[in-house]
């Protein structure tokens, strides 16, 4: 891994430098990638275009290098530059399509700087090309020679070292609990009423993201106020409580799998029953349906979204709401890995349907909805914050046209994007939780 500290200068500058044997290197991380499906996938683009319109980049921009076609291009070019048929010597590769530091510098451009990894081309794609595997195909490649963005790279950084994104240390998270604690007898009037840490045997281990201990603590307070009201059997870990996954976003399976697997450690220490995954787009996408690729390895236990857990709690009678409570026009923001890439489509729908007085849909919607433009680890990547802001545009607009006061985004990163637009685009929205919502409509008997 580079070094934290890396500036932006210092790390344009290892391109430029970048060794042969470097270069080679990573040409030999693309070839061990490759099998069948990914070549078919390489070889099988038209150049429709189709995939354009699909892309919150290019309908912001119109510019050429964020069209998803022209991204898997840069990668397929380079697979024919050194691509050997049998009984065939190798092509000399053309000089526009040889994997040197300017081609390089393309590919940290386009498929870093151009894209959120949301999956919307690939949902469009006429040939049904998975164009967002191959491009983080092709961050894997720059993984393999130290070559993630700089902000990107420190981030996945602090989660291995301190074992949380944000390099909360332990003493202020369970500082960060006990406080909660307080406030949350404060609030359903039970002086018994806590926050569990380390709780053996638990029915639901909760796995935060964060940014809410350090920025948001009131949602997480939330959706402790909703397990109070529930009577649920539940606790959250001491150590390795980080929902999220930034090596998802940087490429980095190694370290993918590393991080997803604390969790797996934080489950078994504690022998709890299921894992359930807080508020966060990615974090659930890594986490369910990622991990046990990385990790060669089936879960023993159940993993589930915490929206699933409040549908069902709702269902089952166990919470009661007042939807007179929240009376504010309400809109849903989908976020990709949740929805498109994840498949919890109608669960959230289901909540907020039983938990506000005034909902309204966004247009277009569910799997085909827009991405906000903070995934992917754009948020993180301050070199490439203006264009992150100008492919907003699409869903500031799409947030606009709903009229609505209030904007649920059950993400984290989709929260930070969108509270940006809002201020950007001056919307004039709140932005809020699923569990912030659902704990406003939450009715609760005190204790006396």
């Amino acid at each position: 891994m580079s070094s934290e500290k890396e500036s932006e200068d210092s790390y344009l500058k290892r391109i430029k430098q970048l060794r042969p044997e470097q270069l080679k290197q990573a040409e030999e991380s693309f070839k061990r990638l490759l099998d069948y499906k990914t070549v078919a996938y390489l070889k099988s683009c038209v150049n429709c275009g189709l995939c354009a319109d699909s892309c919150h980049y290019y309908l912001a921009s119109k510019e050429f290098e964020a069209i998803p076609a022209y991204k898997l291009k840069l990668l397929s070019s380079v697979f024919r530059s050194f691509l050997k048929r049998p009984g065939r010597s190798a092509k000399r590769p053309k000089d526009d399509n040889t994997f040197d530091t300017r081609m390089v510098e393309r590919w940290v451009d386009s498929l870093f700087g151009r894209c959120s990894l949301c999956g919307r081309c690939t949902l469009n794609c006429p040939l049904g090309i998975n164009l967002t595997s191959m491009i983080r195909l092709s961050r894997t490649i720059l993984a393999s020679i130290d070559l993630v963005p700089p902000d990107l790279q420190s981030t996945v950084i602090t989660a291995v070292e301190k074992g949380n994104n944000m390099g909360i240390p332990r003493v202020d998270w369970l500082s960060t609990l006990q406080w909660l604690s307080e406030e949350l007898q404060i609030e359903v009037g039970d002086p018994d009423a806590h926050l569990p840490v380390d709780k053996m045997n638990a029915k639901l281990l909760y796995t935060v993201n964060p940014r809410e201990p350090k920025f948001f603590p009131l949602s997480l307070l939330a959706t402790a106020k909703i397990f109070y009201a529930a009577k649920e059997n539940w606790t959250v870990a001491s150590d390795y409580y980080d929902v999220t996954n930034y090596g998802f976003f940087s490429g980095d399976d190694v370290v993918a799998g590393l991080i997803s697997s604390r969790l797996r450690e934080s489950m078994a220490r504690l022998r709890a029953k299921t894992l359930i995954l807080g508020e966060c787009g990615h974090g659930y996408n890594s986490n369910r349906w990622e991990a046990p690729e990385w990790l060669t390895s089936v879960d023993k236990f159940e993993v589930r979204s915490i929206i699933q857990v409040m549908a069902d709690y709702i269902r089952q009678g166990r919470i009661k709401l007042d939807r007179s409570l929240n009376q504010k026009l309400v809109t849903l923001h989908d976020p990709c890995n949740l929805v498109r890439l994840g498949g919890i489509i109608e669960e959230q729908r289901y909540v907020l349907r039983n938990a506000v007085s005034n909902f309204i849909e966004m247009s277009p919607n569910r799997v085909q909805n827009f991405c906000c433009g903070g995934g992917g680890g754009q948020l993180s990547m301050t070199r490439f914050a203006k264009r992150r802001l100008e492919a907003g545009k699409i869903k500031a607009e799409q947030i606009s046209k709903t009229g609505a006061q209030i904007v649920v985004a059950p993400c984290h990163n989709c929260i930070d994007q969108i509270s940006e637009l809002n201020r950007e685009y001056k919307l004039g929205v709140e932005v809020k939780t699923i569990s912030e919502i659902v704990a406003d409509a939450l009715v609760i008997e005190k204790k006396k």
